[in-house]
């Protein structure tokens, strides 16, 4: 794939993308543009979708129909159709460019933090173990876990094994990165070094989708704020008018229950 998007065009673009499980319609023609660099943030009640929609982007879940834009990767699921295979190229430059955090921290139990975020590169990109390692070592540092590179999973809190996880992903060089619900596994005290890392990270410039229920976080750090109820966007615009003066009352019901503090 290019390293340049391109000209004039969004890093990702979802364009009517459909998904079912079953008779249960969970994405009804969800559409949304992310540019290079840009931030969206997506917000709203517990199965509106919005998970299912990142694993939709990230190819974990197969959509029905609509069509997907990564960089220059293109999937139109509506000319595929449901039983075909997709292209196998298209798929692996898709997962290659679209790094995902989720919920759980998922780490090799195993392995040390330094082999946890070399593994990928290693196995997967093959690239030499002591170029992977050394890069694992960079990465650790740029989470503040340099000092816990030996250390095994086990030895660490929720939020340093969520550090470890991003900078796990980091370690495959995606040009995307895509956050489900990232801090909601972890204790309250421990959120912040979390979303410190991901404010660090759209600072420097990276694409993203975050999954979140921290509205502050969504209002101060993203561009762009999406409103997901029942696997309809409901809602959408800059992140700010958003989360602070929604029109649609459904996004107003939704933030009532939230008490934002003072912008960062």
């Amino acid at each position: 794939m290019s390293d340049a998007t391109i000209p004039g065009e969004p890093m990702i673009a979802v364009s009517a993308l459909r998904k079912s499980f079953g008779q249960n319609v969970v994405l009804h023609d969800v559409s949304l543009d992310v540019p290079q660099g840009g931030v969206t943030a997506l917000i709203g009640p517990s199965g509106s979708g919005k998970s299912t929609l990142l694993r939709c982007i990230n190819l974990l879940e197969r959509p029905d129909g609509g069509s997907l834009r990564v960089d220059r990767t293109v999937l139109d699921f509506d000319r595929v159709g449901r039983k075909s295979a997709l292209p196998a190229r298209a798929l692996a430059e898709i997962r290659a460019e679209a790094g995902m955090v989720f919920q759980s921290f998922n780490l090799f139990p195993h392995m040390s933090v330094i082999e946890n975020v070399a593994s990928g590169p290693i196995y997967v990109r093959r690239i030499p173990r002591a170029t992977a390692m050394e890069r694992a070592r960079a990465l650790l540092d740029r989470v503040g876990l340099a000092h816990r590179a030996d250390a095994s999973p086990a030895m660490l809190s929720g939020g340093q094994k969520q550090r470890v996880a991003i900078a796990r992903a980091l370690a495959m060089d995606p040009r995307i990165m895509l956050f489900d619900e990232a801090t909601s596994a972890l204790d309250p005290a421990l959120v912040g070094e979390v979303l410190s890392i991901m404010r660090t990270l759209a600072d420097d410039g990276m694409t993203m989708i975050v999954v979140t229920h921290e509205m502050a976080f969504a209002r101060d750090v993203a561009d762009e704020v999406v409103f997901m109820a029942d696997g309809y966007v409901v809602e959408r615009g800059a992140a700010r008018q958003v989360i602070e003066a929604p029109n649609e009352a459904r996004t107003k019901e939704f933030l009532r229950h939230f008490h934002l503090g003072a912008s960062a």
